[in-house]
């Protein structure tokens, strides 16, 4: 957890009144964090118990009148501007690969140019694996963008993985959302390693079944005539510039549409609205792909409502990204 860089921090910025933020994953070190540096300076420690999805959801804004500085572990700054000093804490998973490189060797033997991408729980690995690859006679190539490391994808972001010259993709981390992203964009074969339990997964088949879905979703909202349009507040989600773009579109097709500004999207804050017929989501794409099947209502991306407004083809399909720009 980096306690010494993050106790030195505190006592060499003289911090009263310090916040402490963790990923779902890491809530369970909160208290023992805060003990220790309780007990190791003079700050008094306030941790955040609401949900937290990323770089994009720093507590800043909730807590800006009540500490001197965020300790946010697990994820890495994003280009967006915070409302009080926050000290970003990887924290890089401790896992062993040497099984499931192994494993996937088999199933790279038809590529030579592999794209290796990862995201921040396992950067620090990124050298081994392109190591081990390169020794079994691989070529990696590491993408790298403005917004990202070398090798990272967001969960909103695969600005790293474009237009690489590859045979395929190497995914080492877990989750399907991250696999699905670069499947989607590149159109080129991925494998997904998930170090904790060494399985591999090629991630055709499942791409294939999340397209059925939400062509089955675009379907459904090609009759809605009432729109809900979802902003998100927080900072490197909110995109209200796109939103307004969105309800000028509806209208001049003849449909009413209202925005909707909410901090945690799920189904049960939408409820009260269930005149509405669907719903876009300018928040996290990850809402509208991960968790479609909690949703009453066809839950749509802005791509998604082109291809139903007919502004775009449905072969044109791809997933929603945030550019991230700082609010004015």
């Amino acid at each position: 957890m980096d306690l010494d860089k993050v106790i030195r921090k505190i006592n060499s910025k003289n911090v009263k009144n310090v916040g402490l933020q963790f990923p779902e994953g890491l809530k369970m070190q909160a208290i023992k964090v805060a003990q220790i540096l309780e007990d190791e300076t003079d700050a008094n420690v306030i941790i955040s118990g609401d949900p937290c999805f990323g770089a994009c959801d720093v507590c800043d804004y909730k807590m800006k009148d009540s500490v001197d500085l965020i300790i946010h572990y697990g994820h890495t700054p994003l280009p967006i501007k915070y409302e009080i000093p926050t000290l970003f804490i990887e924290a890089f998973a401790n896992v062993d690969l040497k099984i499931g490189l192994e494993k996937t060797l088999e199933e790279l033997k038809d590529y030579s140019k592999v794209g290796l991408v990862t995201t921040t729980q396992h950067l620090h690995m990124l050298n081994e694996i392109k190591d081990f690859l390169e020794d079994n006679g691989k070529e990696v190539i590491l993408g790298s963008s403005k917004t990202t490391r070398k090798g990272q994808v967001l969960g909103c972001n695969f600005s790293s993985i474009k237009n690489l010259d590859v045979d395929g993709f190497l995914f080492v981390g877990s989750g399907n959302f991250h696999p699905l992203g670069i499947y989607l964009f590149t159109k080129s074969p991925v494998l997904a390693l998930d170090p904790y339990n060494n399985e591999i997964r090629e991630m055709t088949d499942y791409a294939d079944r999340i397209l059925r879905i939400r062509f089955a979703r675009i379907t459904k909202a090609r009759e809605a005539k009432k729109w809900g349009i979802i902003v998100s507040s927080k900072e490197g989600q909110y995109r209200m510039e796109l939103a307004n773009e969105i309800k000028n579109l509806l209208k001049n097709n003849k449909m009413d549409a209202y925005i909707i500004m909410l901090d945690h999207v799920n189904p049960e804050v939408l409820l009260p609205y269930f005149e509405l017929d669907a719903f876009v989501v300018t928040a996290c794409p990850r809402i509208a792909i991960d968790d479609s099947q909690m949703y009453k209502k066809p839950l749509l991306t802005p791509q998604e409502l082109e291809i139903v407004l007919n502004k775009r083809d449905w072969e044109q399909y791809q997933l929603d990204e945030i550019l991230f720009r700082r609010r004015n």
